[in-house]
């Protein structure tokens, strides 16, 4: 059992990153500290129990997620008050990524105590790592609204951005957001990652459109999906450019593969680079 350790750990609010599917993937320091816990605050105390039942760690836990804050919050402060050791843990990977936790280490913070982050899994790290996209430069920017509309009008906002974008999905909506970012984004290239550590890891990459296909064909996937999605070649190229790729391109490609190609080359939209291209193919 990991408790009572010779390095005793000092008493404070101990914000804890857990496996995301493999639990081996638990740091020795976060075993450490859930071991001299005086409270564990769980996303879902029966996800958590399966992780310490694993590692035979014994310690008091306690729920605490956003439907319970208002009446958990104060009793955790408590806790803190009272110099006691706090972990806070979500069902899977690095608190507050996606997950509840952000008020207890805001409040943490504002009343003085003390706060500390253990590293460790991360979804959004993982994908990243695995997706073969940029990471120089990204944004992670958790779940996209469920309505087509909104979910387009957060993607709109994202659109000449340079940089690499990260999302959280779930399956049933996977194939209309992949929809979507093509109709908003242009013929990025995309990475489905799913079950990231567990036994049924998938790591799909290619053109959105090429992926779309794939997955209307495909049965539903399952599991926790991350997307990657790869910045814009060139970011808003003006409307001059888009005319002078189109013509090039349309001298030896037919009209969906040029629109294809000067779609991915410009970050433009794909209906208006379609538009654009029947104009200058009419002229012909």
């Amino acid at each position: 059992m990991i408790e009572n350790t010779e390095k005793k750990i000092a008493p404070g609010l101990y914000v804890t990153a857990t496996p995301i599917g493999n639990l081996g993937d638990i740091t020795l320091r976060a075993l450490e500290v859930l071991g001299q816990a005086d409270v564990i605050a769980c996303e879902d105390t029966r996800v958590t129990g399966k992780l310490l039942a694993r590692y035979d760690i014994k310690r008091p836990t306690v729920a605490y997620h956003d439907h319970n804050a208002e009446r958990m919050l104060p009793r955790l402060l408590d806790h803190l008050a009272q110099g006691h050791k706090v972990v806070l843990v979500s069902d899977a990977g690095t608190p507050l990524i996606s997950d509840p936790g952000y008020r207890l280490v805001h409040e943490a913070r504002k009343a003085g105590y003390n706060v500390t982050s253990l590293p460790g899994a991360s979804a959004l790290l993982a994908a990243l790592a695995s997706a073969g996209l940029p990471t120089d430069r990204f944004l992670f920017a958790g779940f996209l609204p469920n309505k087509t509309a909104a979910r387009q009008k957060i993607l709109e906002e994202f659109r000449s951005l340079k940089a690499t974008l990260v999302f959280y999905e779930s399956p049933h909506r996977l194939l209309d957001c992949l929809k979507d970012m093509e109709q908003v984004l242009g013929e990025r290239q995309v990475a489905v990652c799913r079950e990231l550590t567990k036994l049924y890891e998938e790591v799909r990459q290619g053109p959105v459109d090429q992926l779309i296909a794939h997955y209307e064909q495909a049965p539903l996937p399952k599991g926790e999906i991350v997307l990657v999605v790869g910045p814009p070649t060139i970011s808003e190229a003006s409307d001059v450019d888009v005319d002078e790729a189109l013509v090039q391109a349309l001298r030896s490609l037919s009209v969906k593969e040029a629109v294809a190609a000067v779609t991915g080359a410009t970050g433009r939209k794909r209906k208006e680079v379609y538009a654009r291209a029947l104009e200058l193919a009419g002229r012909d």
